[in-house]
């Protein structure tokens, strides 16, 4: 086993669930079966505020409650600002819905070719494979299906969408999402990816999933051995906050990887959960301990009911100045916002340009300092006749 050195708070171990035998706790079918999925069960292993009292009891009429019992332990039961909690127990402010809310901000639904197939970019589609979470995020930008608590009622149709993928040669790239993909039966996933593969001109598979943060227990053997039959397959995980880095995600980190698996995180900027500089420069390192690349730095999108965790754009851009220089390149992630209507991700940086004319472009570096970088048009840029010969020694 790796050293646990330089991590703390990564083994959380069973917490609440101490007595019970470790192959219990180990096995993913009894964390599902297991999960906290009522306003009741929630009672007997804490105390609620009235507004989180208030978000359970409305649940069931937006998105279903459901935590697993391991990542129920990563809650700060005496801290009502604990940002794990924040994230998976429903608050009444779900309720409240903003006028630039809306049930489908990404128009996903417009975009539907077959149900579960949304064809939105050139040559990329995304396929929806189920409805079901191990545990639903409160933020959720598909809770108009997930969970079916709004009578979606998702059926995806699965051969129609490959007979879509087979006849239209466009498509390079497909990334199997829902719900969480990996909460089907291995051999739904391996046949899944085998279909996949058959097809000529699809050379790029991801899938996105969750499970890992809130089922490490579902990344076995057995799984990971599915994944190396039909490699390359790339994964992109869910981490918001270092809290989640624990010592069991690190593990499952750790098998996907020597599975052949590439991985990257994208976070959510979330309001009292990572919205500050020194939260995310913990989480994108621990992250790279683990062999996750951070790759997006999402704003929220507008989905009805999430004002309350929405951050300034202004103070992401921030966040991305604070890393820009002051850590590795490979733990900046691009901060982009996903634009409504299906506009696709659009990319929010810092301005480090300061001025471009034909003769120079005037730059600024992460520590505010100017720098003027000639183009090949400028009288001030020289080509030397010949370079020193200990350039090459």
């Amino acid at each position: 086993m790796a050293s646990k050195k330089n991590a703390p708070y990564w083994f959380q171990g069973q917490g609440i669930w101490s007595d019970l035998p470790e192959d219990y706790w180990n096995n993913w079918g009894w964390q599902l079966r297991n999960r906290i999925t009522t306003l009741q069960q929630l009672e007997s292993h804490m105390t609620l505020t009235e507004q989180e009292r208030k978000g359970c009891q409305f649940a069931n009429q937006k998105l279903a409650l459901a935590i697993t019992p391991y990542f129920f332990n990563l809650i700060d039961r005496e801290d009502e600002d604990c940002p794990i909690r924040k994230q998976v127990i429903p608050r009444g402010d779900e309720m409240t819905v903003a006028p630039w809310e809306s049930v489908d901000p990404l128009g996903e639904d417009s975009h539907l070719v077959v149900p579960g197939l949304v064809h939105r970019y050139p040559d990329r589609v995304l396929f929806l494979v189920t409805d079901r979470c191990a545990a639903y995020c409160r933020y959720c930008t598909r809770s108009r299906m997930v969970s079916n608590s709004q009578g979606y009622d998702f059926h995806p149709k699965i051969e129609e969408a490959f007979d879509y993928l087979e006849s239209n040669k466009n498509i390079r790239d497909v990334l199997i999402s829902g719900g969480d993909p990996l909460l089907l039966s291995d051999n739904k996933i391996d046949r899944l990816l085998g279909r996949l593969q058959q097809i000529e001109h699809i050379q790029f598979i991801r899938i996105g999933s969750r499970i890992p943060v809130f089922l490490p227990q579902r990344i076995t053997p057995a799984l990971c051995q599915i994944l190396i039959k039909h490699e390359p397959v790339w994964m992109s995980i869910h981490v918001n906050h270092p809290r989640e880095c624990t010592w069991e995600l690190k593990e499952a980190c750790g098998r996907l990887a020597r599975a052949g698996v590439p991985l990257g995180n994208q976070s959510v900027l979330l309001k009292g959960v990572n919205d500050d500089i020194e939260t995310m420069k913990d989480l994108v390192h621990r992250l790279l301990q683990m062999r996750v690349r951070p790759y997006y730095l999402y704003q929220l999108d507008s989905i009805t009911g999430s004002s309350h965790f929405k951050v300034d754009i202004e103070k992401g851009i921030e966040i991305i100045r604070g890393l820009q220089g002051h850590t590795s390149g490979y733990a900046v992630p691009q901060y982009v916002i996903d634009a409504p209507k299906g506009g696709g991700k659009i990319p929010i940086n810092p301005n480090y340009v300061e001025r471009v004319s034909k003769d120079e472009i005037v730059l600024k570096n992460f520590e505010g300092k100017l720098f003027r970088y000639a183009t090949e048009t400028s009288p001030d840029c020289q080509q030397p006749d010949s370079f020193p010969a200990e350039l090459f020694a």
